[in-house]
């Protein structure tokens, strides 16, 4: 159902929390999974373990009481600890190992204005996505299946454009602005636009008054131009977000030691996203290569370094017609990321562009270039980075087929999820090809219905040798 045909979200208060499992009945699924993973004689041992720490005031019981009270004192218990460990303790780099994308339809831009025309529809709407979610009147998500109708969490979807994650020495940091509310005008803010490598503010309010279309598209049209000037152009600081989260965290360290460059990274943690004008690559434009583009930007010789990756939400504009988007995936799922790219692509065939040309006349005061001070030591760490994300290009091999046997609605007629049914289907794969038919560690979230801030749950299939106890 599209978006606007849906009711006005209610109050998420309404919600009931996520429960804590009965003490119990966890031990007690414990032991019949371990049951035929391990001898008789280990898990009698591991039997024993689990009675003493069941005992009335034992270990477990003071553990579940602290359960219970963290309960009553958050929204979600268990959201900190899933955040920090599936996200912000990992110190891998975030494209490719961590950061979804969604690819557009191929376009077919006539030329570079084109392609910033199609750039300028594409805030418009983001814009008024984001004031739905600012005055928190985006209508709200229901579940589908067996479950069908019950209302779903909508919190996630107030962290798409209010997000940043930082960079940490051992632990990043998820930082969230907070949004105003449907009793206040929400300031529009700023969006970062990379182009040429280069960073640059484009605020959508100017001498009080909200940007429209042609104003956004005058902006673009003279950062690009600016992005071409080469006496102005800065070191593509870019890379660093691009490379492992403790060392883009030493880097910035070093960087926050200079006044201008602390200005600079505020206004980039700030923005309401990051809008990424790509040069084209020569490339073909086949469905693989636009996915691995999306991915990883092709290195720091293509379009890498035209990207943050810290931010939650990358809007990629390629002059060659490769579009799509970036998401860093700690502050939501991706049903939220999908939701948003559907209302997007259905906002430029429900209210296209009219725009044929670009103001010749603009009182708007010129987009600010963020500028950086580099130190030798810097730079030398910036090539290090160059040199990560080269290395992390070359290690994937990624090739996209289109199946057209047949698609979701034949899986649904035979009454089974076509998500569940793909993870079966790679699950059948892997164990057919790994050797010994062993089943892969996989993490596959379901949607949490009905319980506040549900971003936390998980199903992970069990080895192949707990599918069949020993009679």
């Amino acid at each position: 159902m599209p978006v606007l045909e849906r009711e006005p979200s209610r109050d998420r208060n309404v919600l009931p929390k996520v429960p804590v499992p009965d003490l119990q009945q966890t031990l007690s699924a414990y032991l019949t999974c371990v049951k035929h993973l391990v001898p008789e004689a280990q898990f009698q041992k591991t039997k024993a373990l689990v009675e003493k720490f069941s005992k009335p005031g034992g270990t477990g019981e003071m553990l579940q009481k602290k359960l219970l009270e963290r309960r009553d004192k958050t929204e979600n218990w268990v959201y900190d600890y899933w955040l920090e460990d599936m996200y912000l303790n990992n110190r891998l780099a975030l494209p490719v190992n961590s950061s979804p994308v969604l690819v557009f339809p191929k376009q077919d831009f006539r030329d570079r204005d084109d392609s910033l025309r199609f750039a300028a529809h594409l805030i418009s709407g983001v814009m008024e996505y984001k004031a739905m979610l600012d005055r928190r009147t985006l209508p709200p998500d229901y579940a589908r299946g067996q479950q069908a109708g019950s209302e779903l969490c909508m919190e996630q979807y107030y962290h798409l454009f209010t997000s940043y994650r930082r960079p940490g020495l051992k632990k990043d940091s998820l930082i969230t602005q907070s949004s105003t509310g449907a009793e206040k005008t929400p300031e529009p803010g700023h969006v970062i636009v990379a182009c040429n490598n280069q960073f640059f503010v484009l605020n959508l309010m100017e001498k009080s008054r909200r940007l429209n279309e042609s104003d956004v598209l005058t902006q673009l049209v003279r950062i690009s131009k600016m992005a071409e000037q080469a006496e102005e152009k800065r070191p593509p600081i870019g890379l660093f977000t691009s490379d492992g989260r403790t060392e883009w965290a030493k880097a910035r360290d070093m960087l926050l030691k200079d006044p201008v460059n602390r200005e600079s990274l505020e206004l980039m943690e700030r923005c309401v996203c990051v809008l990424c004008l790509d040069e084209p690559t020569g490339l073909q434009p086949t469905d693989s290569n636009r996915a691995l583009l999306m991915l990883h930007g092709g290195g720091h010789d293509k379009n890498g370094a035209n990207r943050w990756y810290d931010k939650s939400m990358q809007f990629v504009v390629g002059a060659d017609g490769v579009c799509g988007v970036v998401c860093e995936h700690s502050p939501f799922e991706g049903i939220v990321l999908v939701q948003c790219t559907e209302y997007l692509l259905k906002y430029r065939t429900r209210s296209p562009s009219k725009l044929m040309k670009r103001s010749s006349v603009s009182d708007l005061p010129a987009p600010q270039r963020l500028s950086w001070n580099c130190s030798s030591q810097i730079l030398s760490m910036l090539s290090s980075s160059a040199n990560n994300l080269q290395r992390l290009v070359r290690n994937l091999d990624m090739e996209v087929f289109t199946f057209r046997g047949y698609g979701k609605e034949f899986i649904k007629k035979q009454k089974m999820s076509p998500d569940a049914y793909i993870q079966v289907a790679l699950q059948l794969v892997f164990y057919r090809d790994a050797p010994g038919g062993q089943s892969p560690p996989t993490r596959a979230p379901p949607p949490a219905v009905s319980v506040t801030a549900a971003s936390t749950t998980s199903a992970r299939p069990l080895p192949r040798r707990c599918t069949s106890p020993k009679p």
